[in-house]
């Protein structure tokens, strides 16, 4: 049994927080490189240049690469060997939000839902807990901006829909959106598991780099013909029209019930903000 203390849980929060509200990760800066070497429309070539000037200015200046530095969203895979002490995990990661946010004068827009009231300093995080085997702590970071999550989609078919379906639906999801989520887009999609689980698994499924495609054969089959057909629509980058509208999408699948095919479509703009980390 090892014994890891929450406050190494918050310190680590709150440095992940820092680095991902300035910086989109490195994968995502190539694929919008190749994008925009690729790109034939003038004015969807211009948006994908200024958004990689944006991410350097950004870098340098130690400033937001976007002003929504969105929800926190905290993934944390912990091993059943491990004993937390301190205090509770909650308190833990929402003060390491807290005081990155405020250290680094980062948007706060965490709010009550009915009365609008802005609860002041980014908490509560979007926490997701996993206990797997081990005995060290896989800590996710990805700060979720909502004029790409609100473009995200649930679709609850039933199994005749079959890969077609499932295609269709992502490429729906995306068409439905347009240029809101500032697209090109990454397009995290769940299938199968159950009306919440599809929902967690889409989020998951950002967590992978867009330059790494699914180990199953069929599931990457089916990325790579739902980003053939979100490029095929023409929003482009920014709306701008062009070859660019997503730059990757990445499937997670898990079972489901013999009477279901749930889908989950989770956008992010083109701007991947995440960072991990592994406490030992």
């Amino acid at each position: 049994m090892k014994v890891i203390d929450t406050s190494v849980i918050e310190k680590t929060i709150y440095e992940l927080a820092l680095k991902a509200c300035v910086a989109v990760t490195a994968p995502c800066r190539k694929a919008l490189r190749a994008a925009a070497e690729n790109e034939e429309s003038a004015p969807c070539r211009f948006a994908l240049e200024t958004s990689e000037e944006n991410f350097r200015i950004a870098l340098e200046k130690e400033m937001p690469v976007c002003q929504d530095t969105g929800v926190a969203v905290v993934m944390l895979e912990i091993g059943q060997e491990v004993y937390l002490s301190g205090k509770p995990l909650r308190e833990a990661v929402d003060e390491g939000v807290r005081k990155a946010y405020d250290e680094g004068r980062f948007r706060k827009s965490v709010c009550d839902p009915l009365t609008r009231q802005n609860t002041g300093d980014n908490t509560p995080a979007a926490l997701h807990v996993e206990i797997v085997k081990g005995d060290e702590i896989k800590v996710a970071f990805m700060p979720k901006g909502f004029g790409s999550e609100n473009m995200s989609r649930l679709y609850m078919l039933t199994p005749e829909s079959g890969v077609n379906g499932v295609i269709d639906a992502v490429i729906d999801a995306v068409k439905q959106a347009g240029s809101r989520p500032c697209p090109p887009v990454i397009v995290g999609v769940g299938v199968g598991g159950t009306f919440d689980g599809c929902a967690l698994l889409a989020k998951k499924a950002l967590l992978r780099d867009v330059d790494k495609r699914s180990d199953r054969a069929d599931v990457a089959e089916i990325e790579k013909r739902c980003l053939e057909g979100i490029n095929a629509l023409g929003i482009g980058a920014q709306g701008l029209g062009g070859k660019t509208t997503a730059l990757a999408v990445n499937v997670e699948v898990a079972p489901t019930h013999i009477a279901g095919l749930p889908v989950a479509v989770n956008i992010q703009c083109h701007c991947m903000r995440l960072e991990k980390a592994v406490i030992r």
